[in-house]
């Protein structure tokens, strides 16, 4: 259990850093791009997952460059979420992304459906309407005046689609850390590429303090990823507790820290949004559990 708490302590604080980078000044194309440098290296130090796969007829490369170029840009988005909407939302408009997975898992992969995971999906739906509402003071907050809600729901939208991606990347029979690593090598060149472009072109110079930070996101998104594998192989027999526990863990360390660490606001309906959606992660994995 402590590899679960340890998971969702990384997920937390990556939140936490994207809540910082604007006051620090970074540049978060580069701070992601750094991110995936470090990823990428100790996925390959620490899990040492077998390549050979990749080298099968059946390698899924259009799937494995798919997530490539959604896991930075998703997490643009988180960046944008988390500044504009706060920690609590964002964590939670992550975690619903759960709800257009499963959608995804009855219409396309043949999942079976049960009335567990149907009262949590919608329970889910309206979970999301409720986080999306905006606090009262929050758009005289907000900078330039843009409005949060769109950036949640391209956290929602965007999330599930690496979910989807990944279960593509499955049903081909590539391991998952063989497809995780190549996917975040595959990333970090790709936005290597765009930040030599920006440096040479004058539009974003490459800096060092981008460097650390990507470091240390990097060290961070690895760190919830390392965690979360390891509570399932301390728990085979319980996959449900472990994604229920992630989930509504996030969830929770992510409101709390949000409301007493950084001060935001919420409403009525964020709160009533918040508490739905941490019943329908348990209903969801009860459904599947059974």
């Amino acid at each position: 259990m402590l590899y679960l708490v340890f998971s969702v302590c990384c997920s937390v604080l990556v939140s936490v850093l994207l809540k910082l980078a604007p006051r620090q000044r970074l540049d978060m194309a580069q701070v992601v791009t750094w991110n995936y440098l470090l990823a990428s290296v100790l996925s390959l130090v620490l899990l040492r997952p077998s390549l050979a796969s990749l080298h099968a007829p059946h390698a899924p490369w259009l799937a494995l460059l798919g997530l490539a170029v959604t896991l930075p840009a998703i997490f643009l988005v988180m960046a944008r979420a988390v500044t504009r909407a706060g920690i609590v939302r964002s964590d939670v408009a992550q975690r619903l992304s759960l709800l257009l997975s499963l959608l995804a898992a009855f219409l396309v992969f043949g999942e079976t459906a049960n009335g567990w995971k149907l009262a949590g999906l919608g329970l889910g739906l309206l979970a999301i309407v409720g986080i999306t509402v905006r606090p009262r003071g929050a758009a005289a907050a907000a900078p330039d005046g843009q409005r949060a809600w769109p950036w949640l729901l391209g956290v929602w939208v965007g999330y599930a689609a690496v979910d989807i991606m990944l279960k593509q990347v499955a049903l081909s029979g590539t391991p998952s850390m063989a497809a995780l690593t190549a996917s975040f090598a595959l990333a970090f060149v790709l936005m290597l590429g765009v930040q030599l472009w920006r440096h040479a072109s004058g539009t974003a110079r490459l800096h060092w303090r981008n460097l650390g930070a990507g470091a240390l996101l990097g060290l961070l998104n690895f760190g919830n990823i390392l965690f979360y594998v390891r509570a399932h192989q301390h728990l085979p027999e319980s996959p449900a507790v472990v994604f229920a526990g992630m989930n509504i863990g996030v969830v929770v360390l992510g409101a709390l820290v949000g409301v007493f660490a950084f001060g935001e606001r919420t409403s009525v309906w964020n709160r009533v949004g918040l508490g739905l959606a941490v019943v329908a992660i348990g209903l969801i994995a009860w459904g599947t559990a059974g």
